[in-house]
């Protein structure tokens, strides 16, 4: 005989908040919490259309299970009141992803200010600010906060120093906050290598190269990091403080 607790989700009465998670890996991860049973709160900026999209998915599948936030990432003021909407939305947070990120290259000689700014500020300003703002409500809940990192903030990235310096100073708020928050909050980051490629696009040599030096000889998908995610969520409680990168061995390979 199956038992009940066998068969309840295994994230059944928590709720997760997501930055960026209308599209790419951050819907990924949304779909992938919410089919264990989360409530999501799904944060977006400029994807109004694929957040309401995915919220109505969800919504088909659970009634009254998600929370649509829109807020600009930079406004730093507006930070404590994406908290404040998924505890008042829920009654309660237990993790937190730090998932929305800006990227495009920044070539010495011609990086700006703003371009600094924008790319500091998504990749590392808001997610300190945001999990500061949580901190109160993670403890009580004993909760989590997850970053989404990347391999280039451990190997910089050619062409782009400000996004890899960003990542890398996210990899060290990711251990820093997990020795702050202790004992009662656990905080860990998640360093995707080849898994989308960006936006912009890439030459086919360039994508050939990049699959060449990783050693699984291919490209992960989305469902790698929120599979990745819902084992930090659910089957890690002695874990903190680490960066596990899902890369297929890229940052070993190049």
């Amino acid at each position: 005989m199956t038992t009940d607790s066998a068969t309840r989700p295994r994230l059944a009465g928590k709720t997760a908040l997501i930055t960026g998670a209308a599209r790419r890996i951050g819907a990924a991860i949304t779909r992938s919490l919410h089919e264990q049973g989360a409530n999501v709160v799904i944060h977006h900026r400029a994807s109004a259309g694929a957040a309401q999209a995915l919220a109505q998915h969800l919504e088909e599948a659970r009634a009254g299970s998600t929370e649509l936030v829109h807020a600009d990432l930079l406004d730093a003021g507006a930070l404590p009141g994406i908290i404040n909407a998924a505890i008042a939305r829920f009654g309660q947070l237990d993790l937190l992803i730090n998932n929305a990120s800006s990227f495009y290259p920044t070539p010495i000689g011609n990086v700006t200010l703003a371009q600094w700014d924008d790319l500091v500020g998504t990749n590392l300003r808001a997610p300190l600010l945001l999990t500061q703002a949580a901190a109160g409500e993670l403890r009580r809940s004993k909760g989590l906060v997850l970053n989404i990192v990347d391999i280039h903030g451990l190997r910089p990235l050619a062409g782009h120093t400000v996004y890899s310096v960003a990542k890398a100073g996210l990899i060290m708020l990711t251990r820093a906050l997990a020795r702050e928050l202790a004992p009662y909050v656990r905080v860990n980051g998640i360093a995707p290598g080849p898994v989308l490629w960006p936006e912009q696009g890439l030459d086919e040599a360039t994508k050939k190269h990049i699959i060449g030096n990783t050693l699984l000889h291919r490209m992960g998908e989305p469902a790698d990091i929120a599979r990745t995610v819902l084992f930090f969520a659910a089957d890690a409680p002695y874990v903190t403080g680490q960066i596990l990168a899902v890369d297929g061995g890229r940052s070993v390979g190049w």
